[in-house]
Protein backbone atom coordinates (compact mmCIF):
# COMPACT_ATOMS: atom_id res chain seq x y z
CA UNK A 1 0.00 0.00 0.00
CA UNK A 2 1.52 3.43 -0.60
CA UNK A 3 2.11 6.06 2.32
CA UNK A 4 -0.64 7.80 4.14
CA UNK A 5 -1.45 11.10 3.18
CA UNK A 6 0.16 13.65 5.35
CA UNK A 7 -2.50 15.90 5.79
CA UNK A 8 -0.83 18.13 8.14
CA UNK A 9 1.53 19.73 4.44
CA UNK A 10 0.11 23.27 4.36
CA UNK A 11 1.09 23.00 0.83
CA UNK A 12 -1.50 20.21 -0.08
CA UNK A 13 -4.55 21.60 1.65
CA UNK A 14 -3.97 25.45 0.42
CA UNK A 15 -2.61 24.83 -3.39
CA UNK A 16 -4.68 26.37 -5.67
CA UNK A 17 -5.65 24.71 -8.96
CA UNK A 18 -2.64 25.67 -11.75
CA UNK A 19 -4.11 27.79 -14.71
CA UNK A 20 -1.46 28.66 -16.17
CA UNK A 21 -1.78 30.90 -19.47
CA UNK A 22 -2.45 28.68 -22.59
CA UNK A 23 -3.13 25.42 -20.58
CA UNK A 24 -6.50 24.24 -19.66
CA UNK A 25 -6.97 22.68 -15.88
CA UNK A 26 -7.51 18.72 -16.00
CA UNK A 27 -10.11 16.84 -14.91
CA UNK A 28 -9.34 12.89 -14.20
CA UNK A 29 -12.25 10.93 -13.22
CA UNK A 30 -12.03 7.53 -11.92
CA UNK A 31 -14.50 5.38 -12.68
CA UNK A 32 -17.13 5.36 -15.16
CA UNK A 33 -19.99 3.81 -13.32
CA UNK A 34 -23.50 5.96 -12.30
CA UNK A 35 -21.45 8.47 -10.03
CA UNK A 36 -19.18 8.86 -12.58
CA UNK A 37 -20.85 9.42 -15.75
CA UNK A 38 -23.08 11.98 -13.90
CA UNK A 39 -20.48 14.00 -13.00
CA UNK A 40 -18.81 14.25 -16.48
CA UNK A 41 -22.54 14.82 -17.47
CA UNK A 42 -22.68 17.58 -15.12
CA UNK A 43 -19.60 19.10 -15.91
CA UNK A 44 -19.68 18.81 -19.53
CA UNK A 45 -22.98 21.11 -18.76
CA UNK A 46 -21.72 23.50 -16.40
CA UNK A 47 -18.16 24.27 -17.70
CA UNK A 48 -18.01 26.65 -20.94
CA UNK A 49 -16.50 25.47 -23.85
CA UNK A 50 -12.40 25.20 -23.61
CA UNK A 51 -12.44 26.18 -19.83
CA UNK A 52 -11.23 22.43 -18.70
CA UNK A 53 -10.50 18.90 -19.85
CA UNK A 54 -12.40 16.15 -18.60
CA UNK A 55 -10.69 12.74 -18.71
CA UNK A 56 -13.18 9.86 -17.46
CA UNK A 57 -11.04 6.69 -16.85
CA UNK A 58 -12.99 3.26 -16.49
CA UNK A 59 -11.98 -0.52 -17.13
CA UNK A 60 -15.47 -0.58 -18.94
CA UNK A 61 -16.15 1.35 -21.48
CA UNK A 62 -20.26 1.77 -20.46
CA UNK A 63 -21.53 2.50 -17.73
CA UNK A 64 -24.18 -0.38 -15.65
CA UNK A 65 -27.32 1.20 -14.48
CA UNK A 66 -27.33 -1.47 -11.57
CA UNK A 67 -31.03 -1.24 -9.94
CA UNK A 68 -32.15 -2.61 -13.00
CA UNK A 69 -29.98 -5.65 -13.00
CA UNK A 70 -32.68 -7.67 -11.46
CA UNK A 71 -35.19 -7.09 -14.84
CA UNK A 72 -32.33 -7.52 -17.27
CA UNK A 73 -31.93 -10.74 -15.42
CA UNK A 74 -35.45 -12.15 -15.27
CA UNK A 75 -36.07 -11.01 -19.61
CA UNK A 76 -38.06 -7.89 -18.46
CA UNK A 77 -35.44 -5.69 -20.03
CA UNK A 78 -33.00 -5.66 -22.53
CA UNK A 79 -29.68 -6.34 -21.18
CA UNK A 80 -28.19 -3.47 -23.74
CA UNK A 81 -30.86 -1.08 -22.54
CA UNK A 82 -29.07 -0.95 -19.14
CA UNK A 83 -25.78 -0.02 -20.41
CA UNK A 84 -24.69 3.65 -21.79
CA UNK A 85 -21.71 3.77 -23.74
CA UNK A 86 -19.35 6.29 -22.51
CA UNK A 87 -18.15 7.42 -25.34
CA UNK A 88 -21.77 8.35 -27.03
CA UNK A 89 -22.89 10.02 -23.65
CA UNK A 90 -19.53 11.93 -22.87
CA UNK A 91 -18.59 13.61 -25.76
CA UNK A 92 -17.01 16.74 -25.13
CA UNK A 93 -14.78 14.46 -23.06
CA UNK A 94 -11.64 12.31 -23.33
CA UNK A 95 -12.96 8.43 -22.43
CA UNK A 96 -9.94 6.35 -21.46
CA UNK A 97 -10.56 2.55 -21.29
CA UNK A 98 -8.11 1.85 -18.59
CA UNK A 99 -7.28 0.72 -15.24
CA UNK A 100 -6.29 2.85 -12.48
CA UNK A 101 -3.34 0.93 -10.66
CA UNK A 102 -1.71 3.37 -8.43
CA UNK A 103 -2.95 7.50 -7.27
CA UNK A 104 0.01 9.57 -6.20
CA UNK A 105 -1.27 12.43 -5.16
CA UNK A 106 2.04 14.03 -4.13
CA UNK A 107 2.65 14.28 -7.41
CA UNK A 108 -0.75 14.65 -8.76
CA UNK A 109 -0.10 11.82 -10.79
CA UNK A 110 -2.26 8.28 -11.55
CA UNK A 111 -0.93 5.15 -13.05
CA UNK A 112 -3.34 3.31 -15.46
CA UNK A 113 -3.20 0.13 -17.03
CA UNK A 114 -4.32 0.15 -20.76
CA UNK A 115 -6.68 -2.08 -22.45
CA UNK A 116 -3.45 -3.57 -24.75
CA UNK A 117 -1.42 -4.20 -21.03
CA UNK A 118 0.66 -1.20 -21.27
CA UNK A 119 1.41 1.64 -18.82
CA UNK A 120 0.34 5.40 -18.92
CA UNK A 121 1.35 8.19 -16.04
CA UNK A 122 -1.42 10.74 -16.12
CA UNK A 123 -0.64 14.17 -14.30
CA UNK A 124 -4.20 15.99 -13.38
CA UNK A 125 -4.71 19.53 -11.31
CA UNK A 126 -8.20 18.03 -10.37
CA UNK A 127 -8.68 14.40 -9.29
CA UNK A 128 -12.94 12.88 -9.14
CA UNK A 129 -12.31 9.40 -6.85
CA UNK A 130 -14.93 7.03 -7.77
CA UNK A 131 -14.45 3.71 -8.72
CA UNK A 132 -17.55 2.52 -7.00
CA UNK A 133 -17.29 -0.71 -5.10
CA UNK A 134 -17.14 -4.43 -5.78
CA UNK A 135 -18.35 -7.83 -3.97
CA UNK A 136 -17.43 -8.34 -1.00
CA UNK A 137 -16.68 -12.48 -0.76
CA UNK A 138 -15.76 -14.30 2.75
CA UNK A 139 -13.56 -17.14 2.76
CA UNK A 140 -16.19 -19.75 2.19
CA UNK A 141 -15.22 -22.94 1.14
CA UNK A 142 -16.19 -23.99 -2.56
CA UNK A 143 -17.41 -19.81 -2.80
CA UNK A 144 -15.19 -18.49 -5.09
CA UNK A 145 -15.34 -22.45 -7.14
CA UNK A 146 -19.06 -22.08 -7.22
CA UNK A 147 -20.62 -18.98 -6.75
CA UNK A 148 -21.58 -15.82 -8.70
CA UNK A 149 -22.15 -12.74 -7.84
CA UNK A 150 -24.58 -10.23 -9.01
CA UNK A 151 -22.98 -6.51 -9.78
CA UNK A 152 -22.20 -6.74 -13.52
CA UNK A 153 -24.50 -7.01 -16.30
CA UNK A 154 -22.41 -9.96 -17.38
CA UNK A 155 -23.00 -11.43 -14.47
CA UNK A 156 -27.27 -10.71 -14.48
CA UNK A 157 -27.17 -12.35 -18.00
CA UNK A 158 -25.31 -15.50 -16.64
CA UNK A 159 -27.55 -16.01 -13.46
CA UNK A 160 -30.66 -15.93 -16.25
CA UNK A 161 -29.07 -18.28 -18.82
CA UNK A 162 -27.70 -20.61 -15.90
CA UNK A 163 -31.41 -21.00 -14.30
CA UNK A 164 -32.98 -21.31 -17.56
CA UNK A 165 -30.41 -23.97 -18.64
CA UNK A 166 -30.74 -25.69 -14.84
CA UNK A 167 -34.77 -26.25 -16.14
CA UNK A 168 -33.78 -27.91 -19.71
CA UNK A 169 -31.25 -30.27 -18.25
CA UNK A 170 -33.83 -31.08 -14.79
CA UNK A 171 -36.48 -31.86 -17.43
CA UNK A 172 -34.53 -33.90 -19.54
CA UNK A 173 -32.80 -36.01 -16.46
CA UNK A 174 -34.54 -39.02 -15.25
CA UNK A 175 -32.30 -38.55 -12.17
CA UNK A 176 -34.47 -37.35 -9.19
CA UNK A 177 -31.26 -36.20 -6.94
CA UNK A 178 -29.41 -34.73 -10.11
CA UNK A 179 -33.19 -33.16 -10.61
CA UNK A 180 -33.48 -32.18 -6.64
CA UNK A 181 -29.65 -30.43 -7.05
CA UNK A 182 -30.86 -28.90 -10.88
CA UNK A 183 -33.96 -27.10 -9.37
CA UNK A 184 -32.14 -25.36 -6.40
CA UNK A 185 -31.26 -22.17 -6.09
CA UNK A 186 -29.34 -20.42 -3.43
CA UNK A 187 -28.76 -16.76 -2.67
CA UNK A 188 -26.57 -15.60 0.33
CA UNK A 189 -27.19 -11.73 1.47
CA UNK A 190 -30.95 -10.29 1.73
CA UNK A 191 -29.91 -6.83 1.21
CA UNK A 192 -31.87 -4.97 -1.50
CA UNK A 193 -29.80 -6.79 -4.16
CA UNK A 194 -30.20 -9.94 -2.93
CA UNK A 195 -33.84 -9.63 -2.39
CA UNK A 196 -34.64 -8.26 -5.95
CA UNK A 197 -31.96 -10.84 -7.71
CA UNK A 198 -34.28 -13.73 -5.95
CA UNK A 199 -37.84 -12.75 -6.65
CA UNK A 200 -37.25 -11.41 -10.45
CA UNK A 201 -35.62 -14.73 -11.37
CA UNK A 202 -37.74 -17.10 -9.71
CA UNK A 203 -40.96 -15.02 -11.57
CA UNK A 204 -39.27 -15.66 -14.55
CA UNK A 205 -38.54 -19.20 -13.99
CA UNK A 206 -42.06 -20.03 -12.25
CA UNK A 207 -43.51 -18.75 -15.57
CA UNK A 208 -40.59 -20.71 -17.95
CA UNK A 209 -41.66 -24.04 -16.17
CA UNK A 210 -45.39 -23.76 -17.53
CA UNK A 211 -43.59 -24.92 -20.96
CA UNK A 212 -42.01 -28.12 -19.41
CA UNK A 213 -44.44 -31.14 -19.24
CA UNK A 214 -42.61 -33.19 -16.98
CA UNK A 215 -41.35 -29.92 -14.50
CA UNK A 216 -43.91 -28.19 -11.74
CA UNK A 217 -43.59 -24.46 -9.99
CA UNK A 218 -43.01 -27.18 -6.82
CA UNK A 219 -40.42 -29.37 -8.01
CA UNK A 220 -38.02 -25.63 -7.21
CA UNK A 221 -36.74 -24.81 -4.41
CA UNK A 222 -35.52 -21.12 -3.65
CA UNK A 223 -33.40 -20.05 -0.50
CA UNK A 224 -32.41 -16.88 0.41
CA UNK A 225 -29.74 -16.86 3.68
CA UNK A 226 -29.18 -13.12 5.46
CA UNK A 227 -27.30 -13.69 8.30
CA UNK A 228 -28.42 -10.83 10.26
CA UNK A 229 -31.96 -11.23 11.86
CA UNK A 230 -33.83 -9.36 9.41
CA UNK A 231 -33.68 -9.10 5.08
CA UNK A 232 -34.08 -5.50 3.73
CA UNK A 233 -32.21 -3.55 6.62
CA UNK A 234 -32.52 -0.13 3.92
CA UNK A 235 -36.20 -0.47 4.99
CA UNK A 236 -38.45 -0.44 8.56
CA UNK A 237 -38.71 -3.51 10.45
CA UNK A 238 -42.53 -4.03 9.51
CA UNK A 239 -41.35 -3.55 5.67
CA UNK A 240 -38.66 -6.45 5.69
CA UNK A 241 -41.36 -8.63 7.46
CA UNK A 242 -44.07 -7.40 4.41
CA UNK A 243 -41.38 -8.68 2.26
CA UNK A 244 -40.22 -11.56 3.77
CA UNK A 245 -44.08 -12.99 4.07
CA UNK A 246 -44.62 -11.98 0.21
CA UNK A 247 -41.56 -14.09 -0.95
CA UNK A 248 -42.61 -17.16 1.32
CA UNK A 249 -46.10 -16.99 0.09
CA UNK A 250 -44.23 -17.75 -3.44
CA UNK A 251 -42.71 -20.25 -1.45
CA UNK A 252 -39.04 -18.86 -1.22
CA UNK A 253 -37.24 -19.85 2.15
CA UNK A 254 -35.78 -16.97 3.72
CA UNK A 255 -33.12 -17.90 6.28
CA UNK A 256 -32.50 -15.02 8.72
CA UNK A 257 -29.60 -15.34 11.31
CA UNK A 258 -28.38 -17.85 9.45
CA UNK A 259 -24.56 -18.33 7.32
CA UNK A 260 -23.02 -20.62 4.66
CA UNK A 261 -20.78 -22.66 6.15
CA UNK A 262 -19.17 -24.37 3.12
CA UNK A 263 -20.36 -24.79 -0.02
CA UNK A 264 -18.02 -27.20 -1.57
CA UNK A 265 -18.75 -28.88 -5.03
CA UNK A 266 -22.39 -27.25 -4.37
CA UNK A 267 -22.64 -28.90 -1.35
CA UNK A 268 -24.33 -26.57 0.73
CA UNK A 269 -24.37 -26.54 4.84
CA UNK A 270 -25.70 -23.70 6.95
CA UNK A 271 -25.44 -22.82 10.19
CA UNK A 272 -29.06 -23.99 11.53
CA UNK A 273 -27.96 -27.59 10.44
CA UNK A 274 -29.82 -27.32 6.80
CA UNK A 275 -28.06 -28.97 4.38
CA UNK A 276 -28.58 -29.62 0.64
CA UNK A 277 -26.83 -29.94 -2.70
CA UNK A 278 -27.32 -27.08 -4.82
CA UNK A 279 -26.39 -26.20 -9.12
CA UNK A 280 -26.69 -22.37 -8.27
CA UNK A 281 -25.16 -20.05 -5.70
CA UNK A 282 -25.48 -16.49 -6.50
CA UNK A 283 -23.45 -13.95 -3.81
CA UNK A 284 -25.40 -11.09 -2.98
CA UNK A 285 -23.89 -10.41 0.93
CA UNK A 286 -23.08 -6.76 0.52
CA UNK A 287 -19.89 -4.82 -0.89
CA UNK A 288 -16.62 -3.25 -0.71
CA UNK A 289 -14.47 -0.35 -1.85
CA UNK A 290 -12.52 -0.75 -4.95
CA UNK A 291 -9.63 -2.40 -3.98
CA UNK A 292 -7.79 0.28 -6.23
CA UNK A 293 -7.89 2.55 -3.75
CA UNK A 294 -5.04 0.29 -1.78
CA UNK A 295 -2.81 1.79 -3.49
CA UNK A 296 -3.23 5.42 -3.04
CA UNK A 297 -2.05 7.98 -0.61
CA UNK A 298 -5.27 8.81 -0.03
CA UNK A 299 -7.02 8.92 3.40
CA UNK A 300 -9.09 6.18 4.06
CA UNK A 301 -10.97 5.09 7.01
CA UNK A 302 -11.24 1.59 8.77
CA UNK A 303 -13.44 0.24 6.18
CA UNK A 304 -11.28 1.32 3.20
CA UNK A 305 -13.63 4.28 2.17
CA UNK A 306 -11.74 7.40 1.35
CA UNK A 307 -12.38 9.45 3.92
CA UNK A 308 -14.31 13.52 2.72
CA UNK A 309 -15.28 16.29 3.79
CA UNK A 310 -19.08 17.26 3.89
CA UNK A 311 -18.49 19.45 0.30
CA UNK A 312 -16.89 16.06 -1.14
CA UNK A 313 -13.35 16.78 -0.83
CA UNK A 314 -10.94 14.35 -0.06
CA UNK A 315 -9.74 15.35 3.74
CA UNK A 316 -6.77 17.37 3.52
CA UNK A 317 -6.78 18.01 0.00
CA UNK A 318 -8.51 20.88 -2.24
CA UNK A 319 -8.61 19.30 -5.95
CA UNK A 320 -9.57 15.64 -4.96
CA UNK A 321 -13.03 14.87 -4.97
CA UNK A 322 -14.45 11.61 -3.84
CA UNK A 323 -18.75 10.27 -4.03
CA UNK A 324 -20.63 6.81 -4.16
CA UNK A 325 -19.66 3.74 -2.58
CA UNK A 326 -15.90 4.41 -2.01
CA UNK A 327 -16.55 7.47 -0.06
CA UNK A 328 -17.03 8.02 3.62
CA UNK A 329 -18.99 11.39 3.94
CA UNK A 330 -20.53 12.65 6.96
CA UNK A 331 -24.18 12.82 6.83
CA UNK A 332 -25.60 16.18 7.76
CA UNK A 333 -28.75 15.52 8.55
CA UNK A 334 -28.46 13.15 10.99
CA UNK A 335 -28.13 13.89 15.15
CA UNK A 336 -24.78 11.94 15.05
CA UNK A 337 -21.61 13.71 15.10
CA UNK A 338 -19.44 10.80 13.48
CA UNK A 339 -22.86 9.77 11.29
CA UNK A 340 -21.90 8.77 7.64
CA UNK A 341 -24.25 8.90 4.63
CA UNK A 342 -25.21 5.09 3.41
CA UNK A 343 -23.90 3.04 0.18
CA UNK A 344 -27.12 4.03 -1.42
CA UNK A 345 -27.61 4.96 -4.96
CA UNK A 346 -29.88 7.44 -3.65
CA UNK A 347 -26.74 9.00 -1.63
CA UNK A 348 -24.38 8.65 -4.88
CA UNK A 349 -26.36 10.43 -7.41
CA UNK A 350 -27.32 13.53 -5.68
CA UNK A 351 -23.29 13.52 -4.09
CA UNK A 352 -22.39 13.24 -8.24
CA UNK A 353 -24.70 16.26 -9.14
CA UNK A 354 -22.95 18.50 -5.74
CA UNK A 355 -19.35 16.96 -6.47
CA UNK A 356 -19.46 18.67 -9.70
CA UNK A 357 -20.70 22.08 -8.98
CA UNK A 358 -17.71 22.05 -6.22
CA UNK A 359 -15.63 21.06 -9.07
CA UNK A 360 -16.74 23.87 -11.45
CA UNK A 361 -16.68 26.58 -7.92
CA UNK A 362 -13.10 25.46 -7.59
CA UNK A 363 -11.89 26.19 -10.53
CA UNK A 364 -13.78 29.48 -10.71
CA UNK A 365 -12.71 30.18 -7.29
CA UNK A 366 -15.95 30.31 -5.85
CA UNK A 367 -17.79 29.18 -2.55
CA UNK A 368 -18.66 25.71 -2.18
CA UNK A 369 -21.64 23.76 -1.01
CA UNK A 370 -22.15 20.71 1.63
CA UNK A 371 -24.04 17.78 0.81
CA UNK A 372 -27.06 17.78 2.84
CA UNK A 373 -29.63 15.16 2.04
CA UNK A 374 -32.23 13.47 4.38
CA UNK A 375 -32.31 9.91 3.07
CA UNK A 376 -36.32 9.50 1.39
CA UNK A 377 -36.46 6.13 1.54
CA UNK A 378 -36.29 3.38 -0.77
CA UNK A 379 -38.30 0.86 -3.48
CA UNK A 380 -38.18 -2.27 -4.71
CA UNK A 381 -39.36 -4.77 -7.18
CA UNK A 382 -40.34 -8.49 -5.97
CA UNK A 383 -41.00 -9.26 -9.33
CA UNK A 384 -43.70 -8.87 -12.07
CA UNK A 385 -46.57 -6.72 -10.20
CA UNK A 386 -45.07 -6.66 -6.94
CA UNK A 387 -43.05 -4.25 -5.03
CA UNK A 388 -42.41 -3.17 -1.63
CA UNK A 389 -41.71 0.97 -1.17
CA UNK A 390 -41.47 3.40 1.68
CA UNK A 391 -40.80 6.69 1.08
CA UNK A 392 -41.12 9.94 3.54
CA UNK A 393 -42.47 7.32 5.88
CA UNK A 394 -45.01 6.20 2.96
CA UNK A 395 -45.62 2.69 3.33
CA UNK A 396 -46.29 1.07 -0.51
CA UNK A 397 -47.31 -2.80 -1.07
CA UNK A 398 -48.07 -4.64 -4.15
CA UNK A 399 -48.78 -2.92 -7.24
CA UNK A 400 -48.30 0.81 -6.46
CA UNK A 401 -44.80 0.23 -4.54
CA UNK A 402 -43.91 -1.48 -8.11
CA UNK A 403 -45.14 1.33 -9.95
CA UNK A 404 -43.44 3.50 -7.56
CA UNK A 405 -40.01 1.26 -8.01
CA UNK A 406 -39.97 1.83 -12.09
CA UNK A 407 -41.21 5.33 -12.11
CA UNK A 408 -38.34 6.28 -10.25
CA UNK A 409 -35.82 4.19 -11.53
CA UNK A 410 -36.85 5.65 -14.86
CA UNK A 411 -36.69 9.05 -13.92
CA UNK A 412 -33.26 8.59 -12.59
CA UNK A 413 -31.61 7.30 -15.91
CA UNK A 414 -28.90 9.31 -17.09
CA UNK A 415 -30.24 10.11 -20.56
CA UNK A 416 -33.29 10.23 -22.82
CA UNK A 417 -32.15 7.73 -25.20
CA UNK A 418 -32.08 4.92 -21.99
CA UNK A 419 -35.23 6.37 -20.52
CA UNK A 420 -37.07 5.69 -24.30
CA UNK A 421 -35.30 1.96 -24.73
CA UNK A 422 -36.53 0.91 -21.17
CA UNK A 423 -40.43 2.18 -21.19
CA UNK A 424 -40.33 0.79 -24.80
CA UNK A 425 -39.50 -3.00 -23.10
CA UNK A 426 -42.06 -2.29 -20.57
CA UNK A 427 -44.34 -1.35 -22.83
CA UNK A 428 -43.61 -4.31 -25.23
CA UNK A 429 -44.01 -6.33 -21.98
CA UNK A 430 -48.03 -5.66 -21.95
CA UNK A 431 -49.10 -7.42 -25.21
CA UNK A 432 -46.21 -10.05 -25.39
CA UNK A 433 -44.87 -12.11 -22.58
CA UNK A 434 -41.38 -12.19 -21.90
CA UNK A 435 -39.50 -14.36 -24.03
CA UNK A 436 -37.44 -17.14 -21.47
CA UNK A 437 -35.01 -19.43 -23.26
CA UNK A 438 -31.39 -19.94 -22.63
CA UNK A 439 -28.55 -18.76 -24.50
CA UNK A 440 -25.89 -20.58 -22.94
CA UNK A 441 -23.35 -19.73 -26.20
CA UNK A 442 -23.11 -16.45 -25.11
CA UNK A 443 -20.58 -17.70 -22.30
CA UNK A 444 -18.32 -20.06 -24.35
CA UNK A 445 -19.69 -18.43 -27.68
CA UNK A 446 -16.57 -20.58 -29.59
CA UNK A 447 -17.35 -24.12 -28.22
CA UNK A 448 -19.28 -25.29 -31.31
CA UNK A 449 -16.86 -23.90 -33.80
CA UNK A 450 -13.82 -25.79 -32.05
CA UNK A 451 -15.53 -28.91 -31.44
CA UNK A 452 -16.41 -28.63 -35.28
CA UNK A 453 -12.67 -27.48 -36.62
CA UNK A 454 -11.44 -31.20 -34.38
CA UNK A 455 -13.86 -33.20 -36.37
CA UNK A 456 -11.68 -35.21 -38.51
CA UNK A 457 -12.49 -34.86 -42.24
CA UNK A 458 -12.23 -30.38 -41.77
CA UNK A 459 -9.20 -29.13 -42.81
CA UNK A 460 -6.44 -28.61 -40.61
CA UNK A 461 -4.42 -25.49 -40.03
CA UNK A 462 -2.30 -26.34 -43.33
CA UNK A 463 -5.17 -26.50 -45.29
CA UNK A 464 -5.19 -30.02 -45.58
CA UNK A 465 -7.85 -33.04 -44.52
CA UNK A 466 -7.32 -34.61 -41.26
Amino acid sequence: MAAETDQTDPSRDHRPVPGSPGRKPRIVIVGGGHVGLTVALRLQKRLEPGEARITVIDPQSHMTYQPFLPEAAAGSVEPRHVVVPLRQALRRSEVLTAQVTCIDHRSRELTATLADGTEEHLTYDVLVVVPGSVSRALPIPGLSERGVGFKTIGEAIYLRNHVLSRLDIAASTSDPELRRRLLTFLFIGGGYAGIEAIAELESMAREAIRAYRTLEPGDMRWIMVEATGRIMPEVSAPMGEYTRRRLEERRIEVKTDTTAKTLTDGHVVLSDGDEFDADTIAWTAGVKPHPMLEDSDLPRDGKGRVECTAKLQVRGTQDVFAAGDCAAVPDLTSDKADALCGPSAQHAVRQARVLADNVVALLRGHEQQEYRHRYAGSVAGLGLFQGAAEVYGIKLKGLPAWLLHRAYHLAKLPTLRLKARILGDWLLEIPLRRQTVALGELHDPRSAFVKAANTRGLPTEHGRAG
